[in-house]
């Protein structure tokens, strides 16, 4: 990469040498070819006054008035050297605003009322290229209040089913339901707003404590904050920073450490009490302790919530109300922990395999 970016640089810098010795060549070649053009018609001139006769008052009227174009002319000659430079960045700035908009809503769809929050796909299908599905119709519920577990190997289709219920890609074939409503027919705001979302990496923006966290709920006050960073077990270790919920986070949240990270992600999933969880493997970057606390905050966090969780540490979802274990865009097995290892199917074999290289204990589970 460090080669790369030397070989980047290096013709960035050849590009802008070029245009910086083309730019300095012109003003003298203008001036040298005006201060010619101004000797030759001078001396034509005076030999038109001293042989033709002709008036010297013209002949200083008419060298005066070639002096004050001399300036101009030297402008426009530069003129294409400007723009050529200008065109470059206006250019680039009107190829990025002409960027097709991906997520287009029609204008006169509903906003989703949601109550339950049961999720269900029905013969689902999607490609991010062709010829190449990830998703093979698919059919899964995620019932109201329960847990429901995604796991199986890397590459099975477990994220892009995440992100279907978040409407970032839109399904191929078939739909997906939350209380009976096809997402696809609603609008994107009213199901995020339905909708906590904790990520593998979270994202956190420059500003404070506070300010991150209540981003989970525009408008929502200092004791609401408050409350949500105790329920995300994440009071005490802001309250051990030096300004507390006003310390500054940094830029992308890089003065915390990941542990601290998460639970103000969880702080700001509780601050937005939305009745449907998803958690994208949002402890699987953690050391042991950070573990512990995290998972303490997600049991608390999805009790009562309609919760879909991507795990591929298995231990952390043995007690899930549903495992569905994906394998090649479809669902192989469905059922509960106890079950899926009675089977000896694909779930035990990824448990054995995962376990005979596991040399510390299990962390507990969080549903």
């Amino acid at each position: 990469m460090a080669e790369r970016q030397g070989a980047a640089i290096a013709s960035f810098e050849r590009a802008a040498n070029k245009l910086s010795m083309v730019g300095a060549r012109s003003s003298p070649l203008t001036e040298t070819l005006g201060g010619i053009a101004i000797a030759i018609i001078v001396v034509y001139g005076g030999l038109r006054v001293i042989d033709g006769g002709q008036a010297p008052g013209s002949f200083f009227a008419f060298i005066t008035a070639l002096m004050l174009a001399f300036e101009p002319a030297k402008r426009v000659a530069r003129l294409h050297i400007d723009l050529t430079s200008a065109l470059i960045g206006v250019g680039m700035l009107y190829s990025f605003l002409d960027e097709p908009t991906d997520e287009v809503e029609r204008g006169n769809d509903p906003d989703l009322e949601v109550g339950e929050g049961r999720i269900e796909f029905h013969d689902v299908s999607f490609a991010y290229r062709q010829g190449e599905p990830v998703l093979r119709s698919l059919d899964f519920v995620a019932e109201p209040g329960k847990t429901t577990a995604l796991v199986g190997r890397s590459g099975g289709g477990k994220t892009t089913a995440m992100n279907m219920i978040l409407r970032f890609y839109e399904p191929s074939t078939g739909s997906v339901l939350i209380d009976g409503q096809d997402i696809g027919k609603a609008t994107r705001a009213s199901l995020r707003r339905q909708i906590a979302y904790v990520s593998q990496e979270t994202f956190l923006f420059k500003g404070s404590v506070a300010d991150n966290i209540g981003m989970g709920r525009p408008g929502a006050s200092r004791e609401d904050i408050v409350e949500a960073a105790k329920a995300a077990h994440a009071h005490d270790f802001i309250l051990g920073f030096e300004r507390g919920y006003d310390s500054p986070c940094g830029e992308h949240g890089m003065q915390l450490s990941g542990g601290q990270r998460q639970r103000i992600a969880i702080a700001r999933a509780f601050l937005r009490n939305a009745p449907i969880i998803l958690l994208d493997e949002a402890t699987s970057a953690l050391d042991s302790e950070s573990e512990r606390a995290v998972q303490d905050a997600l049991k608390t966090l999805c009790a009562g919530r309609t919760t879909v969780v991507i795990a591929h540490r298995l231990s952390t979802i043995v007690n899930a109300d549903k495992i569905c274990v994906f394998e090649g865009g479809r669902i192989r097995e469905t059922g509960r922990h106890e079950e899926l290892m009675a089977r000896r199917g694909v779930y035990f074999h990824l448990h054995q395999t995962q376990f005979e290289h596991e040399l510390v204990a299990a962390p507990e589970p969080i549903a």
